[in-house]
C-alpha cells in the first residue's frame, strides 16, 4: 500500500529558502484534512507562513516535531487512508530520501535573478514559469523588494510568466530616480515590460507598488488584463505617517523591529532575517536619498498626495481589492468605501501585508480572476 501514502515535505518559498522551521502543527496526527486546509506553520527567513494541503489525505505520521529546523525537501509528516497499516507507514518513512541539492540547480538557475535596462536603469526582476498565457506583474510596495512576493510568484507560474520586478531605488535595481512620482514610475515600468516584451499583463500591485499599478492603468488601460490592488496605496488620504517616517530614519535594530512589526497583524512573525535585510538594504549608497526623496512626493506632511479610488472604480477593466482587516499602515476603511463598486476582499487576521501573511487564501482570490480573464 505504499503506493498510497504521500510524503509532505519542507516546502521551498522564494529563490532564497534552504531551509525552515516547523512552528507548529495545525492539525493533530490521525486526523483528516481537506485540500486547502492549514496543516502546520512554517518560519522562514523572512515570515512565518502556513503550509496548505495540495489534496486532501488523513495525518498519518507527524515526523518533524515543532521546534524542528529542516532544509527544503525534507519530510515533515506522512498522509495515507487509515487503511494503510502502521509497518506501510514505518517502512516508508525508514526509507524517505530527500531530493539532493543538485537536482534543484538547474530550476534555480532558470529563476535567477536578472537585469533588464528601462528608461536608461538597470533593474532587478525574477521571472518564473512559462506559457502561452497573459504574463503577470508584479510590483512590491515602499522600502521593500521582489521577495515580498516569495509565496505570491510560485503560486501564478502554471502556463504564464511571472515576473517580479524591483522598483528603482529598491532592491537590486538602480538607487537613482528619474522621479519619483507615481507616473515617473509607470512609465519606468511600462519600458521594463517593453524591454521583457511583455505587451498585455495582469498586474498586481502591493501598498505604493498598487499606486503605480493604477497610474500605469490609468494611463494605458490597453496593456491591462487585471488588476488586483494589495492593500493599495493612492486610495485616500491616511498613511502611518510615523511608519513611513520610522522606516526612513532606522539604523539600528530595535528601530527596525517595531516599525516592521507595524506591518503584520502579529509583530512575532518578522523574521531576524527580515529585520536584517531591511537594515543592509538601507546601508546601501543611494538609499536613504531615494526613500526620502520618495516619501516626500508620496506622502507630504503624513497624507497621501493621490487620491484615485473613483478613477480606479471607473476603469473598463477587471479590477479586485485586497486587504488585511488589521492593516495599521493603510486603513481598510480605504477598501470599504469602493466595496459598493468594485470586488473587495478583506482578510482576517491579516495586516498589511495580506500576501505573505496569509498567502494561501491571497493566491487564491489571484488565481480566480487571472484565470476568469485569460
Amino acid at each position: 500500500m505504499t503506493s498510497q501514502i504521500t510524503a509532505i515535505t519542507m516546502p521551498k518559498w522564494g529563490l532564497t529558502m534552504t531551509e525552515g522551521k516547523v512552528v507548529g502543527w495545525l492539525k493533530q496526527q490521525g486526523q483528516s484534512f481537506a485540500p486547502g486546509e492549514e496543516l502546520l506553520e512554517i518560519e522562514t527567513t523572512k515570515i512565518t507562513n502556513v503550509f496548505e494541503a495540495p489534496e486532501g489525505g488523513t495525518l498519518r505520521r507527524i515526523v518533524a516535531p515543532a521546534g524542528a529546523t529542516l532544509p527544503v525537501g525534507a519530510l515533515l509528516a506522512v498522509a495515507a487512508p487509515e487503511a494503510v497499516p502502521e509497518g506501510d507507514i514505518d517502512t516508508f518513512v525508514a526509507g524517505f530520501a530527500a531530493p539532493a541539492p543538485a537536482a534543484e540547480t538547474e530550476a534555480e538557475t532558470e529563476a535567477a535573478p536578472r537585469e533588464v535596462e528601462a528608461g536608461g536603469l538597470r533593474l532587478r526582476y525574477v521571472e518564473l514559469g512559462e506559457g502561452a498565457g497573459v504574463p503577470v506583474l508584479l510590483l512590491h510596495g515602499f522600502g521593500a523588494d521582489l521577495n515580498t512576493w516569495m509565496f505570491t510568484q510560485p503560486a501564478l507560474a502554471d502556463g504564464r510568466r511571472v515576473i517580479a520586478l524591483d522598483l528603482p531605488g529598491h532592491g537590486g535595481s538602480a538607487k537613482e530616480l528619474r522621479g519619483a512620482d507615481a507616473e515617473s514610475f509607470a512609465a519606468t515600468i511600462g519600458q521594463a515590460a517593453d524591454a521583457l516584451g511583455v505587451e498585455r499583463m495582469h498586474l498586481v500591485g502591493h501598498s505604493m507598488g498598487g499606486g503605480i499599478a493604477i497610474s500605469f492603468a490609468l494611463r494605458q488601460p490597453e496593456r491591462i488584463a487585471t488588476l488586483s490592488l494589495i492593500a493599495s496605496a493612492s486610495l485616500g488620504p491616511e498613511i502611518n505617517a510615523a511608519f513611513i517616517d520610522g522606516f526612513v530614519r532606522a539604523a539600528r535594530r530595535r528601530e527596525a523591529v517595531e516599525v516592521l512589526g507595524l506591518l503584520v497583524h502579529d509583530p512575532a512573525l518578522v523574521s531576524r532575517t527580515m529585520v536584517e535585510d531591511v537594515l543592509r538594504y538601507k546601508r546601501l549608497d543611494g538609499v536613504p536619498g531615494a526613500l526620502t526623496r520618495i516619501a516626500e512626493e508620496w506622502f507630504p506632511q503624513g497624507r497621501q498626495r493621490a487620491h484615485l479610488g473613483e478613477a480606479v472604480a471607473g476603469l473598463e477593466i477587471p479590477v479586485q481589492i485586497i486587504w488585511g482587516r488589521e492593516d495599521r499602515i493603510i486603513p481598510v476603511a480605504h477598501a470599504e468605501a469602493l466595496a459598493a463598486r468594485l470586488p473587495v476582499q478583506i482578510i482576517e487576521q491579516s495586516g498589511h501585508l495580506p500576501h505573505m501573511e496569509k498567502a494561501g487564501e491571497v493566491n487564491r482570490l489571484l488565481k480566480r480572476l487571472i484565470e476568469n480573464q485569460a
